[in-house]
C-alpha cells in the first residue's frame, strides 16, 4: 500500500513538473488542436515533416508592441513561411485579461500591421501555453521536422521595449531556423524569453 502511494506522489510530482516546465530540448514537441482566427483548425501533427515557429502574443504588451510597430515581427513571418516554415501567433490571453481578443478583432489586428503568420490561434483556455510552459510575450519555441524542441526562449538578446535596440540584436530565432534549416545544430538552444507575462485565467 505504501508503494502504491509513493508511485502515485511521484507521478503527481512529474505531473506538475511537466506543467510548470514545459518539454526541454530535444524532447517531442508535445501536440495540441487549436482554432485559428478564421475557424480553421490545426493539429501540431499535422505539420510533421516541416520547421514550426510557435509565437505567443498579447497586441497590448509593449514588448509585442516593440517587435510589430517596428515591422521586425512581420518581417521574421514573412521571410520564413515563404520557406515553408510553419508560423503560429498564439494568443493564450484568458477572457477579461489584457490581450485576449475574438477572432475579428485579431484579424483586424492581422491586417492593420500587415502581418502573416501561417495562423494566429486562439487559446483563452491557455491549453498550448501550458503545455509549453509559455511565460512572457513574445515567447517563442522552433521545433524541427521531427517534432522535437530545438529552441525555447527569447525573440532577441534585448529586453527592452526600445524599437531601436532591433538593429543591433542577436535573434535568436532568426539564427536557431538559419542553423536548423542548413542541417546544423542550434549554437543557442534556449534564452530567458522577455516580456509581458502571459495572462492565463487565474
Amino acid at each position: 500500500m505504501k508503494k502504491t502511494y509513493l508511485l502515485l506522489a511521484v507521478v503527481a510530482c512529474l505531473l506538475i513538473a511537466s506543467a510548470l516546465f514545459g518539454v526541454r530540448i530535444g524532447e517531442a514537441a508535445p501536440d495540441f488542436t487549436a482554432v485559428d482566427s478564421r475557424g480553421g483548425t490545426h493539429r501540431l501533427s499535422d505539420s510533421k515533416g516541416k520547421f514550426v515557429v510557435l509565437e505567443w502574443h498579447n497586441q497590448g504588451c509593449p514588448y509585442t508592441q516593440k517587435h510589430y510597430q517596428s515591422g521586425n515581427m512581420q518581417r521574421l513571418q514573412k521571410e520564413w513561411t515563404a520557406r515553408g516554415v510553419v508560423w503560429y501567433t498564439v494568443i493564450s490571453s484568458a477572457q477579461g485579461q489584457q490581450g485576449f481578443v475574438t477572432a475579428q478583432q485579431e484579424n483586424d489586428y492581422l491586417e492593420r500591421m500587415n502581418a502573416s503568420p501561417t495562423a494566429a490561434l486562439l487559446d483563452p483556455t491557455g491549453q498550448v501555453g501550458h503545455l509549453y510552459a509559455a511565460k512572457t510575450t513574445p515567447h517563442m519555441i522552433v521545433i524541427n521536422p521531427a517534432g522535437v524542441l530545438v529552441y525555447d526562449g527569447a525573440i532577441d538578446d534585448k529586453p527592452t521595449t526600445d524599437q531601436s535596440d532591433i538593429a543591433t540584436a542577436k535573434n535568436f530565432v532568426s539564427l536557431a531556423l538559419q542553423e536548423v534549416t542548413s542541417g546544423r545544430p542550434v549554437s543557442i538552444p534556449t534564452s530567458r524569453p522577455y516580456g509581458c507575462s502571459v495572462k492565463y485565467a487565474n
